[in-house]
């Protein structure tokens, strides 16, 4: 005698399951890769028509801050140049005599270019003279006033003076003060601005 059993439905209960399990995971978001940084991203296979994410440029430069196409190329202009140890050392200390000056007229609250030359004259500078095709004639201190930022609906100019003092050809002392702060450090000199620190936006 024998015994049958009926014929189990194995091949379209797999089915189902695998159908239920695929559509249950549609659209579900990951939480990010902690280790990537990756942004939260819907799982399942893309379509083949769908396009692709665009990839990064192969054209990125080595040392590109956040991996830009030509960063360094587009920033040059605000990159400095190299100073020689000693006129590093000789920028420093003019620095420090320039330092409690600005100090000094930031808490009396004067730092309107006029009262920070005749201040910074009194140290010994003597203002830098430059001809009108860029060919300097002497003196080492350029007193401006600050530059003008767009705001709201069009460009203004903040109170504040901002302070330049060539050292040596290859350094600088760059500084500014106005009524939040003050500052004065070192650099070397930008291509296209001499002292000062270009603007962004070239």
């Amino acid at each position: 005698m024998s015994t049958s059993r009926p014929a189990r439905p194995a091949p379209l209960a797999a089915l189902a399951l695998t159908l239920v399990a695929t559509l249950g995971a549609c659209g579900d978001l990951h939480a990010p890769d902690s280790r990537t940084g990756a942004a939260p991203s819907a799982s399942g296979a893309s379509s083949p028509s769908a396009p692709s994410a665009p990839s990064a440029s192969p054209y990125v430069e080595p040392g590109a801050g956040d991996g830009a196409p030509h960063h360094n190329e587009n920033n040059a202009y605000r990159r400095e140049g190299d100073m020689a140890p000693a006129h590093e050392k000789d920028a420093r200390r003019e620095a420090d005599r320039i330092r409690p000056v600005l100090k000094r007229l930031w808490e009396e609250r004067e730092w309107d270019p006029a009262a920070v030359r005749d201040a910074l004259l009194r140290l010994g500078y003597e203002e830098e003279r430059v001809t009108k095709g860029g060919k300097r004639l002497g003196g080492t201190l350029t007193v401006t006033g600050m530059l003008a930022r767009w705001k709201d609906d069009g460009y203004v100019t903040p109170e504040g003076t901002r302070v330049a003092l060539r050292v040596h050809d290859d350094a600088c002392v760059s500084a500014f003060v106005q009524k939040s702060n003050f500052e004065v450090r070192t650099n070397g000199p930008y291509p296209e601005t001499g002292c000062f620190e270009p603007p962004y936006g070239h």
